[in-house]
C-alpha cells in the first residue's frame, strides 16, 4: 500500500514507522505527513500524541477518533514548508502550508493551512493552524480530471477512494 501522505513510498517504509513510534519525524513537513496518514489510517492516539502540549488539553482521543472513522482521506498537497533549521535556532518553531482533500458525509471538501509547529521535549509538534480555505467541491464526472490537482482523470484517482 502507498502511503496516504503522497510521497509515493510504500506506507511501511515512511509514515507507518513514525506512526508505530519506529522512528521520529526528523521535520516539520514529516509530522505533517505522518499526522495526515494517522488521520486516513485511524491513529487517533499517534495524532493526540502530537498535538504540542498546549493544544492537548482542548483535544480528546475519542474526538479525533470519531472525526477520523467519519472521514475518507483523499490527498495530501504540501505547498511550503520553512527552513526549520533556522526558524528553529531562531525561535523554536516553524510552518507547513498544505491542502487536504477528504470525503464527508457524503461530500468532497478542500482544506487549505497553514500550520505552526514546535520543538517540545525534543519532538516536533504540532500547536496550531490557520484554515485559509474550506470548501465543497463538486464530485467530477469518471473522465474529468481530478479535483486534487493531479493530472489523471477522477477515475483513475480519487475516484478509487469512492
Amino acid at each position: 500500500m502507498l502511503c496516504p501522505c503522497g510521497s509515493e513510498q510504500a506506507f511501511n517504509q515512511c509514515c507507518e514507522k513514525i506512526i508505530t513510534g519506529n522512528s521520529n519525524a526528523n521535520s516539520p513537513e514529516q509530522l505533517m505527513r505522518s499526522r495526515y496518514s494517522a488521520y486516513a489510517t485511524n491513529q487517533a492516539e499517534y495524532i493526540f500524541h502530537t498535538y504540542a502540549d498546549i493544544s492537548r488539553k482542548t483535544q480528546t482521543i475519542d474526538d479525533i477518533a470519531q472525526w477520523a472513522n467519519e472521514t475518507k482521506w483523499l490527498k495530501l498537497v504540501i505547498h511550503h514548508a520553512s527552513n526549520f533549521q533556522h526558524d528553529l535556532l531562531e525561535n523554536n518553531s516553524a510552518q507547513v502550508g498544505f491542502s487536504a482533500y477528504y470525503s464527508h458525509q457524503d461530500q468532497i471538501f478542500h482544506m487549505r493551512e497553514n500550520s505552526n509547529f514546535i520543538m517540545e521535549h525534543n519532538q516536533w509538534r504540532y500547536l496550531d493552524g490557520d484554515v485559509s480555505e474550506s470548501s465543497t467541491i463538486d464530485k467530477p464526472t469518471r473522465n474529468q480530471h481530478c479535483f486534487c490537482g493531479s493530472t489523471r482523470k477522477f477515475k483513475q484517482c480519487c475516484a478509487k477512494a469512492f
